[in-house]
């Protein structure tokens, strides 16, 4: 007699759809999502060139990021105090732009394709810089604030580019290469702001509005399309407006993820939009100080966007990836916070920028549950997300480092608002423990 079979499994049993690829899964965005075509004949140089179209973007950022705070101090006449309140409001400002204009692009992007986008974007950065460089007073550095973060819309469509010429399977390592451009940028844009701007504060702006126009003409000669006309989609005011975007990220599972990277997002703020000051208050460092330091964040976001995260995902998935992304910069944030001399400011860098496991996991497990028609869409709501943190991170950090430094400081404690970016950072370690876990009946056998 034949041996019966072994008992098959379980047929109501659901994967975890943040765990499988979207073919798996059973929902109603998946099971009626047109699947990817083959990936473009170019797709190997068309990666490069996004690669390089971000790289010289965050070139371009990195420049002024030495030098923008001590502008505005010099407007204000040297006020510490005063001057982190107002780079908190630039801060806001510049994300409220991206909060309402990037769901915007990224539907347009949908609709019309990546190119022209990238294209507008980058022009339109440049001709800011122009703005920012010429600005006689205070208000025109604002205005030349709230433009830029109107037309910086270049890196989430850029991000859309990558995830319509990339395999579902490896989307992490291609973010992670994206961020690895983010590095590159920022390990020679502080490095050449803080030295342009010992010259003069508005040296690095001219050169970053160079950057940008030339970035511009690059992508107008080489830059190729990357959305096929049969996977774009209408535009819709229902999914380009901010709150649309963001409905996006409550199908499949997504939204435990999403609220993950909008804690993140806001502690990445302090690092944004505080570091700077803290620096120059705490240890009196140079512009070419803080754009060395700067620059050795780049340094290491290179290599783990370019080396470490692809082999990472690979052994531990992305749920690992995340795990130990958050647990280093939790560490990273703490060490900056309690650092008295500026030693561990350095030591802490390495740490802190563990965070580059951690965006594009999460970005990948977002994307993978996204119809290709929808990748300029989801884009357009997780760069909401940074304009959600933008909204909210400026303010709050600057609010708590001038409340720690100044007359009426309740706790005289300058690292407060590190300490608090950590705090975020362990919240959001608990809640990928919990949003990322396999059920165990997918577990049993």
């Amino acid at each position: 007699m034949a041996e019966s079979p072994q008992n098959p499994p379980p047929q109501n049993t659901t994967p975890d759809p943040l765990m499988t690829e979207p073919e798996l899964v059973s929902s109603d965005l998946t099971a009626n999502a047109t699947l990817p075509p083959a990936p473009p004949s170019g797709r190997r140089a068309a990666a490069t060139f996004i690669f390089f179209t971000v790289a010289l973007d965050m070139l371009a950022l990195g420049m002024i990021a030495p030098v923008l705070p001590r502008l505005i101090e010099g407007f204000l006449h040297g006020d510490t105090s005063s001057a982190a309140r107002m780079l908190g409001l630039f801060g806001t400002v510049f994300a409220a732009m991206q909060f309402f204009f990037s769901p915007i692009a990224g539907s347009l992007s949908d609709r019309f394709g990546r190119r022209p986008v990238v294209l507008l974007s980058n022009f339109g950065l440049g001709l800011d810089y122009v703005l920012m460089a010429w600005a006689p007073a205070l208000n025109w550095l604002f205005l030349g604030r709230i433009i830029s973060g109107l037309t910086s819309s270049s890196i989430p469509t850029a991000m859309a580019y990558m995830a319509d010429v990339t395999p579902r399977e490896r989307r992490a390592a291609a973010f992670g290469m994206l961020n690895a451009a983010f590095g590159l940028g920022f390990v020679l844009g502080p490095a050449i702001g803080g030295l342009l701007g010992n010259i003069n504060p508005r040296l690095p702006f001219w050169a970053a509005a160079a950057l940008s126009l030339i970035n511009g003409l690059y992508g107008l000669f080489v830059l190729p399309e990357s959305l096929s006309k049969q996977n774009r989609s209408p535009f819709s005011w229902a999914r380009a407006n901010p709150v649309g975007s963001l409905t996006l990220l409550r199908h499949g599972g997504m939204i435990g993820i999403a609220a993950v990277l909008l804690l993140g997002y806001i502690a990445q703020q302090v690092l944004m939009n505080v570091y700077v000051i803290y620096d120059d208050y705490r240890y009196h460092w140079t512009n070419r100080t803080v754009g060395l330091s700067l620059a050795v964040v780049g340094i290491f976001t290179v290599i783990y966007g370019a080396f470490l995260i692809k082999p990472v995902v690979a052994k531990l998935g992305e749920r690992g990836a995340m795990t130990i992304g958050l647990i280093g910069g939790a560490l990273g944030y703490s060490m900056i916070g309690s650092s008295k001399t500026g030693l561990l400011v350095w030591i802490a860098i390495p740490f802190l920028n563990l965070m580059s496991f951690t965006w594009p996991s999460a970005q990948s497990l977002l994307s993978r549950k996204t119809s290709p028609s929808e990748q300029g869409q989801l884009q357009g709501a997780i760069n909401g997300l940074r304009g959600i943190a933008g909204l909210l991170g400026p303010g709050f950090f600057t609010y708590i480092f001038s409340k720690s430094i100044g007359i009426g400081a309740i706790v005289r404690t300058p690292g407060a608002p590190f300490y608090v970016a950590a705090s975020m950072l362990l919240i959001g370690l608990i809640l990928t423990q919990y949003v990322t876990r396999i059920p165990k009946a997918v577990l049993q056998p």
